[in-house]
């Protein structure tokens, strides 16, 4: 669920460069001080392109300060603080719960155990602030697990569950005219991620002989065309929404994400699996 939604530092300038981790060091801090210390464990680019997202459309009152942290021990750093970088912290905190209630049912992961433990009351504290976003992921994860525990699970069902899911985290004013967009931009984008981290688990899953949703593709003999054609349509949904809002500050930084990050893990596997097929040819 998180690691796609990222930007291309080596292209951005020294400018963008500073605003974007003084907006996640901002998500970092709002973290610890909304969820303690161990707050800061969830942090992850896709709720900082989240929190740029929200601040650039709805301008809200932004305070800037600088601090030091465990991270940063020495030197003080800059970070925002604003009303949608606390809702960025806060589905941040909700979604990293579930994804660690995830991964405790899936395999009763020690990691998963522990993080859904970290975060539960985390989770409760978001989920009294934040109602509909919270039962939103919920049921969608529940209609997600009950679809998973079927005899041949629909691939398609599975991401559009993704897909509702996030597209209620990206809606912090459900009744703003501009929610229906905003709810576009992260179904289409869930769906990608969904389908981007089956696509990369899929052999690590085959292995260890557990499911994946991509299993009834997996022997189309143009599979991997097929699987960046579904990528490339589900990430252009998400692009025609997001160009719909109207955005000024950190447009430039926000399309590097959209256009250019998120295919940044996309590559760097293509490119291991090309190498381990010259490897296993000249093996032969």
């Amino acid at each position: 669920m998180f690691g796609y939604v990222a930007p291309v530092l080596s292209v951005l300038t020294d400018e963008q460069k500073q605003r974007y981790r003084s907006v996640y060091c901002g998500v970092c801090h709002a973290l610890k001080s909304r969820h303690g210390q161990s707050g800061r464990l969830s942090l992850s680019n896709d709720m900082t392109f989240l929190a740029l997202l929200l601040s650039s459309l709805y301008e809200p009152d932004t305070t800037q300060a600088s601090a030091r942290c465990g991270i940063h021990p020495v030197k003080k750093h800059p970070f925002c603080s604003s009303s949608m970088i606390d809702y960025a912290a806060d589905m941040n905190a909700l979604l990293f719960y579930w994804k660690c209630e995830d991964q405790r049912m899936d395999d009763h992961s020690l990691v998963g155990k522990t993080g859904e433990t970290l975060f539960r009351k985390a989770a409760k504290k978001v989920r009294t602030q934040w109602p509909a976003q919270s039962v939103a992921v919920e049921q969608a994860l529940s209609e997600l697990w009950k679809e998973e525990k079927k005899t041949i699970p629909d691939p398609d069902r599975l991401c559009n569950l993704s897909g509702e899911m996030l597209g209620a985290v990206f809606v912090p004013k459900p009744d703003d005219m501009w929610a229906p967009i905003l709810r576009s931009v992260g179904n289409s984008l869930g769906r990608f991620i969904y389908w981007m981290d089956a696509w990369e688990d899929y052999d690590a899953d085959h292995r260890k002989r557990r499911f994946n949703p991509l299993d009834v593709y997996h022997d189309r003999p143009d599979y991997e065309d097929f699987c960046k054609e579904t990528l490339e349509l589900l990430i252009a949904e998400a692009a025609n929404s997001f160009e719909i809002l109207p955005l000024e500050q950190d447009l430039d930084l926000l399309r590097n994400v959209m256009y250019s990050g998120v295919w940044q893990r996309y590559t760097l596997i293509t490119e291991k699996k090309q190498k381990q097929r010259k490897e296993d040819a000249h093996a032969e």
